[in-house]
């Protein structure tokens, strides 16, 4: 078995690689951002030009009143396939960052464990009640960010359950 130093390096590399991965993602999902964007911005400004043209061969009221309805109705359409298309691309990022930092996050505790179990067996003896405080120490923080990741879980739910549903309202509208 590895002595604690050795695996506390082991663990660090790990985290750094799974830090390094989970950028990568974060970057792929910022392009892809990019690139609606590009494409949303490319396809609007032809609208708007080709929405100009038009205007200006309008040669009566109701012709202009048509010509605007026209216009103005697919918009909304188009907004809210838009953020649709933004929350799939920000679900996707965040499902799987998640993923990967749990894996992470468990692969760390289960080291950290494994350390501490050999840090116990090496400790001196008398020290059995600074040892048990430790690990209660340990145990306890470890329970508290299983908490934090729960909540946190439940709130980014919450958060893309609450934008589905404002994006079918606004469909509707």
């Amino acid at each position: 078995m590895k002595n604690p130093a050795e695996q506390i390096v082991a663990t660090n590399k790990a985290n750094m690689e799974a830090f390094e991965g989970a950028l990568g993602q974060a970057y792929a999902g910022m392009e892809k951002l990019v690139e609606l964007n590009m494409a949303a911005t490319k396809a609007a400004m032809g609208e708007s030009f080709g929405h100009a043209k038009a205007v200006m061969s309008v040669k009566t009221p109701q012709e202009f009143m048509t010509l605007q309805t026209s216009f103005f109705q697919p918009m909304a359409e188009k907004s809210v396939a838009y953020f649709q298309h933004v929350q799939s691309i920000a679900t996707e990022g965040s499902a799987g960052f998640t993923q990967q930092v749990e894996a992470n996050l468990a692969e760390a505790q289960k080291a950290f464990g494994a350390s501490m179990d050999q840090m116990v067996k090496n400790a001196p003896a008398g020290s059995e009640a600074a040892v048990a405080a430790f690990q209660n120490a340990v145990n306890n923080s470890q329970k508290a960010i299983e908490s934090a990741q729960a909540t946190i879980k439940k709130a980014t739910e919450s958060a893309q359950a609450n934008f589905a549903a404002a994006a079918k309202k606004a469909a509707k509208v």
